[in-house]
């Protein structure tokens, strides 16, 4: 795989999107995750920071823009790092809220 770019599955798995990497690769082949609004069916497929991807999992469809790559799968929170959620009703003003700092309040 090129440098900047990791496999679908992988991450999907790093992401905690699903609880195994080969059910993560089973959701692409299925042909629920569109990357960058193009469904895809390869789990090998390269992503890169940037890519939007769309989840349409059992109960639920998520749209994440991928943020970090990540080296290994890890907890919760740092599963988190790795997406901002653009998802309607989704984490995306709490996303947007980490990655800007607040101006500074001023006394009245």
């Amino acid at each position: 795989m090129k440098e900047g770019r990791q496999r679908l599955d992988k991450w999907l798995w790093f992401a905690r999107v699903a609880k195994s990497r080969s059910l993560a690769a089973r959701l692409v082949e299925d042909g629920h995750v569109r990357l960058n609004g193009t469904r895809t069916t390869l789990p090998a497929k390269g992503l890169a920071v940037g890519d939007v991807l769309t989840v349409a999992a059992a109960h639920t469809t998520i749209i994440v823009r991928v943020v970090d790559l990540g080296t290994r799968r890890g907890s919760a929170e740092v599963a988190r790092r790795l997406y901002a959620d653009l998802s309607a009703g989704g984490e995306a003003a709490q996303a947007r809220s980490v990655s800007e700092p607040e101006p500074p309040l001023e006394s009245v």
